[in-house]
């Protein structure tokens, strides 16, 4: 019998800068105005920007690929309503290729990218990962090149990243509607939570070491307060019962399971995290 111990896997947070929108595209209605209040202000609410890495022994994975590090300014890739309703601030070390690059990683290096959905803050940068299958519901992938065809420029889903996607032929695995899962290595599946936040969102449950099963929800559910102690859906919603039901399904997995949810854009969350700076989970 061997004495050899298998590798583990290692769970890495990689911090990828933060992000400012309107609170009510987070969380509806979070600044309602009344009789008393006619003029309530909005506020611009500012959130981390963040993907995780697993250097598995049967596969590197990624889940999200941040925003493009050529997003901002003059000559960015986003146009400038866009620029100015999602800031993004980021210093060089932030940009995802450098996180991973801090961590000996190439992009080429990764062998699945699980996309949970193609949002500008979310696909950024799943051209550099030329090597990898990327997997992306369905849906999603098709409402997203739709949008291209058409040469829509506004919104969530960014024209130039997509053309870049295009042009670096990338591998895509979707997901089907009906298709519950999918299972990539040992201890790591994607799960389907359908549409939602968008045409079509995926996350990811890790079963692991230290932390027991940790559910990777994305954008499915951006905060805390986003559940608690009610639903509050947010205000970028394409199907606001299949949100809801996806939110409901992953509060139910998390109960089966008695596993945390990492949350899309959860400042208060994500400051407990232990990032890759600092080291990893296993």
């Amino acid at each position: 019998m061997s004495n050899v111990k298998k590798d583990r896997m290692k769970i890495y947070v990689l911090d990828n800068g933060t992000m400012k929108m309107d609170k009510n595209l987070m969380i509806a209605n979070s600044n309602q105005a009344t009789s008393d209040n006619p003029n309530q202000p909005n506020e611009m609410h500012e959130f981390p920007i963040y993907t995780v890495f697993i250097d598995h022994p049967d596969a590197k994975i990624l889940f999200d690929t941040a925003c493009n590090p050529n997003s901002m300014g003059e000559e960015g890739r986003w146009i400038t309503a866009t620029q100015k309703a999602f800031p993004y601030f980021a210093d060089e070390s932030c940009h995802l290729p450098n996180r991973l690059e801090q961590l000996g990683i190439d992009p080429k290096d990764v062998d699945i990218v699980v996309a949970s959905h193609l949002h500008l803050d979310h696909a950024g940068c799943l051209e550099y990962f030329t090597n990898a299958t990327i997997i992306v519901h369905d849906d999603e992938l098709s409402g997203a090149m739709k949008g291209y065809a058409c040469n829509q420029q506004a919104g969530a889903y960014i024209w130039s990243d997509i053309d870049a996607w295009i042009k670096n032929d990338l591998s895509w695995k979707t997901i089907k509607r009906d298709q519950d899962h999918l299972n990539l290595v040992d201890g790591v599946k994607v799960l389907n939570f359908g549409s939602g936040h968008a045409w079509g969102m995926i996350g990811l449950e890790i079963e692991t070491e230290e932390l027991g099963t940790v559910i990777l929800a994305s954008d499915a559910i951006y905060t805390k307060e986003s559940m608690e102690p009610t639903l509050k859906p947010p205000g970028i919603i394409y199907d606001s019962i299949g949100w809801s039901d996806s939110v409901e399904k992953i509060k139910q997995l998390a109960d089966e399971k008695d596993a945390q949810i990492w949350f899309g854009h959860d400042g208060d969350q994500f400051a407990t995290f232990r990032k890759s700076t600092d080291g990893y989970y296993e």
